[in-house]
């Protein structure tokens, strides 16, 4: 049975990125009837930021945690669980100051795990969440795609689909939302605006 982890990371209930995570969830229901889905806002319930004891938790082998610890690395336990257990990730990301918002920076850091979703060998750092897939719908209110004169401001694409790789998920597809400072016009349609990405989204999700 497939499982698709679904991650909000935008602080705006009526934000872009919220509406194609929901439009890739009804599609991909309709897909897999039968499969689970998993969803995690993190403007909801931001990830704690890590500090000494979490590192020093990290860094101490499992069977010497002591019960401290253990509940230190509760939370990032019960994330990198998810990772580990979906089959396919959906990601919303709206673009603030041209990267991520700050809870899925949060987010990221707590499962970050070495010897969990990454490990270090002979050969350099590998990834340990291999054969995973993973869409990113990201929104930014300008437009900052390869082809414009502000596209070396975008670090949204770069910076996550770097993370991904680092722990083995390779298999990444980003669909940019640019330019939706223009619903903020009421003379701009929000449907019609937003057609073109909520197709390519169904047709990802399909």
């Amino acid at each position: 049975m497939p499982t698709l982890l679904h991650i909000d990371s935008s602080p705006l209930e009526s934000s872009v990125s919220r509406e194609l995570g929901r439009e890739f969830v009804k599609t991909w229901k309709a897909k897999n009837p039968n499969g689970t889905v998993i969803y995690r806002d993190l403007a909801a319930a931001a990830p704690k930021g890590i500090d000494s004891a979490w590192i020093q938790a990290v860094y101490t082998p499992a069977a010497s945690r002591t019960p401290e610890q253990i509940e230190t690395l509760a939370l990032s336990d019960e994330l990198v669980g998810e990772l580990e257990q979906a089959d396919e990730y959906v990601f919303g990301i709206a673009m603030h100051n041209f990267s991520i918002p700050s809870v899925l920076k949060l987010w990221i850091d707590q499962i970050a795990r070495v010897g969990r979703t990454f490990s270090y060998g002979e050969y350099g750092p590998k990834g340990l969440l291999e054969g995973k897939k993973a869409t990113v719908l990201a929104a930014s209110g300008g437009v900052y795609a390869a082809d414009t004169p502000l596209a070396a401001y975008d670090f949204v694409e770069p910076y996550f689909k770097t993370v991904l790789g680092f722990m083995g998920v390779t298999d990444v597809t980003f669909v940019n939302a640019g330019g939706t400072s223009k619903l903020r016009d009421a003379s701009v349609n929000r449907e019609e605006f937003l057609q073109p990405s909520l197709e390519k989204v169904r047709e990802l999700a399909a």
